[in-house]
């Protein structure tokens, strides 16, 4: 690297050197040369990782990508230009041949081969933004299979979700200002939300440029995100510019430039497309080339799965279609034909508005005459060009386009339009797939996967979703699936509301392990994965067990309740125990064992069988899966649906906050950290509507075991994940009040309970109130209010309202007096009041004795206070190893090691007992009194614990703890000035003075104190007196003096000490100080507003253990740990469990209070959605929205107002023509019954020279008109038919411009000699024409007959489901009734012999005579020419379950191996249009709905 750095020193110019050598400090420095290295070493990483992957591209587009040259020159129009278009320069040596070379002729498919391509790489385009894109130069022949993995593997595309061909107009044409932007921002809203790929033309000309338009103006808003895919296919021999592409090893980039002033008959490249395939088939100037490889691409494309390849669904192709001439209507034409549906643009012009205008008339309307109106109309100058066969062909080409009517879809704006192209083309797409052959149930699955995949709820929700349809939960699981795992919370709510159940969608836990497995890459799935592999290692196959691969360990819900315990706290159960899902591991007897003692072992309790399997919520279950994710819109949903929502809210701030503590992204704990503020803040919601509602409710909601939550309570969750808002709501504060004064009332004054403390017999009197006497008291007013309102109203009913209303409860007595004076000593505030007597007492007996009666054998005084602090320290080891909640050894002594006044209390203790050891001995005897000392300083500190219960003082407190941090990092930097000033002082006053207390005193000690105003003599030459130091530091207790000059006086110099001394105070008394008075104030105003808070947070840890405390004050507390030992550890009796903080409610209760929870938890979202509705932001959006329609509708009047006035003539001119035409009716009418005697001029306005009579013979038969019969190819040949329109189908209208082709197949049984048209005169088809004459592929002119079988039978002996048999037809690929061409009708097809067997078909033959005959007669079929046609006889034979027919059907069915199959008549058959027909004719014979 260094040698490169000097490489380009020295190859730069000697100006430069001395430019240079100015800037160069003269020194070195080795951080900026490291910094240098370290920079300059990623730079040519970078360069060679990219220089890499371009060498691999490169090599990969040789091996795979070719391109077309011309390989023979032959002179064209021009001399220097060849018949492929290209110069002769352009052209290799080997292919130009000396002028006398007499060989073959040029031919493009001989003389044009495949060579590698020369132009591939990034083009860029320049100008502002600097636009960027992909191309490839690509043969006409190259696979599609090739073109699609350059797209998705080498260009990192993403598969697409849909696949929209955009085509129309190659010239620019204008666009109306409304369409134009709903077209743009439709586009790109359908491209941004589907994931979709634009594929157009690719040049800088009509609706290619229109495209590039709207990705420009639409990909950079702030409300899109993410890259629009707009692939270019276009021809390279008309590409304006081109040369700057070539380069053999790529261009990276290439600078292309966007001439269009030059351009010619070329064109330039677009350049708001993002990637290009510029096809080549060796020739130039020819345009269409790409036409046939880009229909290709999208045939190849559709046929890719969607999604995952477990999908059944393809990659839907849509086709846009804007304005357009003949080419675009062929292009629609066979889109159409493949299946794929079409969008046109109305009034964007040309073919789009012809198709527009008859889109939604009938058939038989569209005529030919209608047609040549419209082309006159929409293209102007252009329609005196068009050849009248060719008018007839769009004619009935346009028919065929509005009779698949499914497969179009028409775009109009309008003013009951309100609509987007976005959402036109995705109705487009479901439309077809609603009318697809796949009916039914699987047609609207099929719409549903489709709008999943593309994301649009909107869709969903007005096309599927529907008040027609009906869905059960289980037909929706997979779509509920597919959105959870796609992150697709809108989908999710939308499944809710139709019909999805949790209850059935996770009741199979495999489908929740499978979400966990199925979970995108997050902090959560990587803890898991690494404690699957952790629990992998450690299983290891026990001595004697042969060993086994662990290629099966997957994830399983057991990890899943491993890892959340560990989030949520040891002191929960785990959510999901051990259960099925665990064979997922592929573990063995001996493993599973093992796995099961561990968690046994865990659980600190062996399972009792009840409890071995705990209760799910299925709503919990998607709401941890939701959260452990991060996910908060699904966790929202989930949320909704959870019947615990506290518990959840709080759960899931501690898992949030557990995860953000342990992650180590700072941006995703930041995000966790704000989920979890956020519910916290549900929770808190959700518990002030129930605490507003009812208190005695939501105080049980507080402390009731939550068995959806590991069995704990709202509470402990909330304290362990540091909840403090909730925690200080009103509702808990007055619950832990209630729990603080026992059984007392909570409105004793706090001197009556002083009073009562010592005279205890007040206690029997009203001194001092119960809350057994409160509630006795309520009651007995709500009783009296009862017989008052019965009295008034002389009726029961409204009492008995009253009386549902009310909780039941059993009638409570009063308290006795033993009860009294035990509640009353055993109220965790009168054992607080008594063990701060006793706390006193212990330090006035500690003071006493450490100053009048600490004697070399103790005293009974100092003995007495040994007992007393014995007595603290028992209490300190029953605090630590008292564990109600269940957290275990380790976490407990955690917590109390984290609590500061505990580390006081063992800091007190353990001073105590070092302090007593000294003194007891003789040598340390004072050291041991002066430890006793300083320990009782840190006895009274801990005094200031009894404040924290203080409403006032508990505050103070904490924010004295913070300003002691902050005093911390204050001495800090002011030791940095003390010790500054310090030592400079010293070393000038003083010369070499080697005693170290002086030294100290001098350079630390004195400067402290001159912050507090006590300033040094000895730096005043007028204030220093010698007698007060010693010469030579051989005092002591005098500092040494400074150095004195010959006149006995200081030598030092009085200004600079004197300097010194006020910069330091200027600095230290003055800035430092009063900074520190800053910080406290800046810290006080911080804390102020959250002390109290903080204060209600932390007083629950003092209630808790003064709840727990036994009621004895030291060091009469002895005795109750004397009774607790004994109990616990000698007779082993089990934990008296206390009810105040967990609390386990009978079932019924606990299912009433829940319900009661979720009525509060709807509450609370109706307000929180209210308050969005009326917050200002959201006025302000509803006023631009409206304000938006406003601007909208008023440019669709501007619009829209010339446009009626058109209409409305247009309109006027169609009935002035229809009134001339009844004219003509009436004059003919009466000149052929003799009124008339004189020729009156004909009305007609005709155009053509058809007579108005097809106008009626067409409306008499348009329902028996053909139509597979008229199809442009004609199946099994090249040969296409003459185009007959719908109204000159019968032969009785006149069609003088008719001239069909003729065919025959050499196979057929007539031969017709040299009279052939005579004999075709003698079979005329009776469907009408069909646009070729001759035999076709019939075997005979006239009608070639017919015989198709249906075979039935009943599914079961119940006659619920009826079938029939099919036939797999191979040629075709799809299901068949059986049949064939037959001589007569009278006999069975003998092509049924060879599939059926003879037995078989024999058999058959019997029956039919006792067939059913379905329909006979003339059938619809793409083979029947002008003169040969199909007539087809339907029977249907119904078999009985018993026959032995029957037998032989089902022994074939084997033998055939899904030849034959047996279908349910339905009308979900996937047969032909005509067979389908026959089907449901016999459905109806038998009475069964199709």
């Amino acid at each position: 690297m260094l040698l490169l750095s000097f490489n380009q020193v020295k190859g730069g110019s000697e100006s430069n050197k001395m430019e240079m050598l100015p800037k160069i400090p003269n020194k070195v420095q080795p951080q900026n040369i490291m910094e240098q290295l370290e920079k300059h070493t990623f730079q040519l990483n970078q360069l060679i990782s990219s220089c890499k992957k371009r060498s691999a591209f490169a090599s990969w587009i040789k091996e795979n990508i070719n391109k077309r040259e011309c390989c023979f020159f032959e002179k064209g129009v021009r001399e220097d230009v060849c018949k492929c278009g290209y110069a002769k320069t352009d052209h290799v040596d080997e292919a130009i041949k000396p002028e006398d070379f007499t060989g073959e002729s040029w031919d493009r498919h001989r003389h044009i081969h495949k060579v590698p391509t020369d132009a591939f790489g990034e083009i860029s385009f320049g100008g502002l933004g600097q636009k960027t894109g992909k191309y490839a130069r690509v043969s006409t022949d190259t696979s599609p299979e090739t073109l699609y993995e350059l797209l998705t593997e080498q260009w990192k595309l993403s598969p697409p979700n849909l696949l929209i061909s955009v085509t129309g107009g190659a010239k620019n044409f204008y666009l109306k200002a409304r369409l134009k932007n709903m077209f743009h921002r439709g586009l790109i809203k359908v491209a941004q939300t589907t994931g979709a790929w634009i594929l157009t033309g690719g040049t800088h000309a009509g609706v290619m440029k229109h495209v590039g338009q709207a990705v420009r103006d639409y990909a950079l808003s702030s409300s899109m995100q993410g890259q629009i895919v707009a692939i270019g296919v276009a021809t390279w021999g008309v590409i304006h510019n081109r040369d700057a592409l070539v380069n053999s090893e790529g261009c990276f980039s290439a600078h292309y430039l966007m001439d269009i002033k030059s351009q010619g008959r070329l064109s330039c490249l677009d350049n708001n497309h993002t990637h290009f395939l510029l096809v080549d088939d060796g020739t130039q100037g020819r345009y269409g080339v790409e036409i046939e490889l880009r229909s290709r691409l999208e045939k190849y494309i559709s046929g890719k799965h969607l999604g995952n390849k477990d999908s059944g669904l393809t990659i839907p192709v849509v086709c846009v279609v804007l304005d357009g001439g003949p080419g675009t209507l062929n292009t629609i034409y066979n889109a159409m034909l493949n299946g794929t549906p079409c969008v046109i643009l109305e009034g964007s012009g040309r073919i789009a508005d012809v198709i527009a205008q008859v889109a939604e008339l009938p058939v038989s309307r569209v005529t030919i005459v209608l047609i040549h109106q419209l082309l006159k109309k929409f293209f102007g100058q252009e329609y005196e060009m068009f050849p009248d066969l060719k008018i007839i062909k769009w004619t009935k080409m346009i028919q065929d386009i509005i009779r698949m009517s499914h497969l179009l879809t028409i775009f109009t704006v309008s003013e009951d339009h309100h609509g987007d192209v976005d959402v036109a083309i995705l109705q487009a797409l479901l439309k077809t797939s609603r009318t697809s052959e796949s009916l039914g149930m699987d047609s609207w699955k099929r719409q549903l996967e489709l709008a999943i995949a593309w994301n649009r709820v909107d869709i969903a929700e007005t096309e599927i979703f529907t008040e027609e349809s009906q869905w059960r939960s289980s037909d929706l699981h997979w779509a509920m699936f597919s959105a959870l795992v796609g992150h697709k919370p809108q989908f999710v709510s939308l499944l809710l509301e139709n019909g999805v159940s949790l209850r059935d969608f996770l009741q199979d836990e495999d489908t929740l392990c499978e979400l966990y497995k199925k979970m995108p890459s997050c902090f959560f799935l990587r803890k898991l994965a690494k404690r699957v592999n952790s629990s992998t290692r450690s299983r290891r196959p026990a001595i004697g067990i042969r060993p086994r691969a662990y290629s099966g360990e997957m994830i399983s819900m057991t990890h899943v309740s491993d890892e959340v315990r560990h989030l949520l706290g040891s002191f929960t159960q785990p959510l999901y125990p051990p259960s099925s899902t665990t064979t997922h591991l592929n573990m063995s007897v001996e493993d599973l064992s093992l796995s099961l003692s561990k968690s046994e072992a865990r659980s600190q309790a062996p399972l009792r069988e009840d409890n071995a399997e705990a209760q799910r919520d299925l709503g919990r279950d998607l709401f941890l899966w939701a959260v452990v994710q991060n996910n908060k819109e699904l966790a929202e949903i989930a949320w909704e649906q959870c019947r615990d929502c506290i518990s959840a809210a709080l759960a899931a701030s501690k898992i949030l906050k557990k995860m953000a503590e342990e992650g180590g992204d700072a941006d995703e704990a930041e995000d966790m950290q704000e989920l979890a503020n956020h519910y916290e803040k549900h929770a808190i919601g959700v518990f002030s509507e129930c605490y507003n509602n009812d208190e005695e409710r939501a105080q049980k909601l507080l402390v009731r075991v939550s068995p959806y939550w590991g069995k704990t309570t709202c509470l402990r969750l909330a304290l362990e994940a540091d909840d403090k808002s909730f925690v200080a709501q009103s509702g808990v504060q007055t619950l832990l009040t209630q729990i603080w004064c026992g059984e007392l009332s909570v409105d004793n004054p706090v001197w009556r309970v002083l009073i009562c403390m010592v005279f205890f017999p007040l206690i029997y009197t009203a001194f001092l109130i119960f809350r057994r006497d409160e509630v006795i008291q309520r009651e007995t007013e709500k009783n009296e209010e009862i017989k008052t309102v019965e009295k008034v109203t002389g009726s029961t009913l409204h009492t008995n309202m009253l009386s549902y209303n009310r909780p039941s409860m059993r009638r409570l007595n009063p308290l006795g007096n033993w009860s009294r004076l035990v509640y009353l000593y055993s109220s965790p505030q009168v054992k607080f009041y008594w063990n701060i007597v006793s706390y006193f007492a212990f330090l006035f007996l500690f003071a006493v004795v450490l100053m009048v009666d600490f004697q070399v054998t103790p005293s009974p005084a100092e003995v007495l206070l040994y007992i007393w602090l014995f007595s603290l320290v028992c209490e300190e080891v029953r605090q630590l190893f008292h564990d109600p909640d269940g957290f275990g050894f380790r976490k407990k002594a955690r917590m109390y090691i984290n609590d500061l006044w505990n580390i006081l209390d063992v800091l007190s203790i353990l001073l105590f007992i070092i302090g007593l050891i000294f003194r007891l001995t003789t040598e340390l005897f004072y050291a041991g009194k002066i430890l006793l000392c300083i320990d009782f300083v840190v006895f009274c500190l801990r005094l200031m614990a009894i404040f924290t219960i203080s409403r006032t003082l508990g505050p103070k407190i904490i924010i004295v703890r913070k300003m002691m941090m902050d005093m911390f990092f204050f001495m800090f930097l002011l030791s940095i000035w003390v010790v500054a000033y310090g030592v400079a002082k010293q070393g000038i006053l003083i010369h070499n003075d080697n005693r170290l207390d002086w030294i100290l005193r001098g350079a630390v000690y004195e400067p402290y104190l001159i912050i507090f105003g006590n300033f040094p003599a000895n730096i005043d030459y007028a204030e220093f007196q010698i007698d007060s130091c010693s010469m030579n530091g051989t005092d002591p207790l005098k500092p040494k003096c400074p150095v004195l000059n010959e006149n006995q006086t200081p030598a030092f110099p009085e200004w600079l000490t004197i300097i010194m001394l006020c910069v330091y105070l200027l600095f230290a008394n003055i800035l430092l100080l009063n900074l520190l008075i800053a910080i406290f104030n800046f810290t006080f105003q911080e804390v102020q507003d959250n002390t109290d808070r903080i204060w209600k947070f932390q007083r629950y840890e003092l209630i808790k253990e003064y709840h727990s405390r036994p009621a004895a004050p030291p060091p009469l507390i002895i005795l109750s740990h004397l009774y607790l030992f004994i109990r616990n550890m000698v007779l082993c009796r089990p934990p008296i469990v206390s009810k105040e903080f967990k609390n386990k409610l009978p079932v019924n209760e606990e299912e009433e209070l829940l319900s009661w929870e979720a009525l509060m938890k709807d509450r609370y979202l109706l307000s929180t959605q209210q308050e969005q509705s009326q917050s200002m932001e959201r006025r302000i959006l509803d006023t631009a929205q409206k304000v938006t329609t406003i601007h909208d509708r008023l440019e669709r009047e501007e619009e829209t107002g010339t446009d009626a006035v058109e209409k409305r003539l247009a309109r006027l001119e169609e009935q002035v023509i229809q009134s001339a035409r009844a004219l003509q009716w009436i004059m003919d009418s009466l000149k052929s019954q003799g009124f008339g005697s004189k020729e009156v001029q004909s009305l007609t306005l005709s155009t053509t020279d058809e007579s108005p009579d097809t106008y009626v013979n067409t409306s008499e038969k348009e329902d028996g008109f053909h139509v597979n019969a008229r199809q442009f190819n004609y199946p099994g040949s090249k040969l296409t038919r003459f185009p007959v329109p719908e109204e000159k189908v019968p032969w009785e209208v006149s069609f003088s411009s008719y001239m069909p082709t003729s065919y025959a197949t050499e196979d057929g049984g007539d031969h017709v000699d040299g009279s052939e048209s005579d004999a075709l005169d003698n079979y005329r088809n009776p469907g009408g024409r069909t646009g070729i004459t001759g035999r076709g592929a019939l075997t005979r002119l006239g009608a070639n007959l017919n015989v198709d079988l249906v075979i039935t039978r009943w599914r079961d002996s119940e006659r619920s489901v009826l079938e029939y048999l099919g036939v797999w037809g191979e040629s075709q690929g799809t299901l068949l009734l059986p049949g064939g061409p037959v001589q007569s009708a009278d006999q069975l097809p003998a092509s049924l012999k060879k599939t059926m067997g003879k037995s078989l078909y024999e058999k058959i033959n019997e029956k039919v005579s006792e067939g059913i005959k379905v329909f006979e007669g003339y059938v619809d079929d793409c083979r029947n020419t002008d003169n040969a046609w199909v007539e087809t006889t339907v029977l249907n034979i119904h078999l009985d379950r018993t026959s032995q027919v029957m037998v032989d059907i089902n022994n074939l069915l084997v033998s055939k191996h899904g030849c034959f199959q047996w279908q349910e008549v339905s009308g979900k058959t996937n047969l032909g249009a005509n067979q389908r027909e026959f089907l449901r004719q016999v459905a109806e014979l038998h009475n069964r709905k199709f």
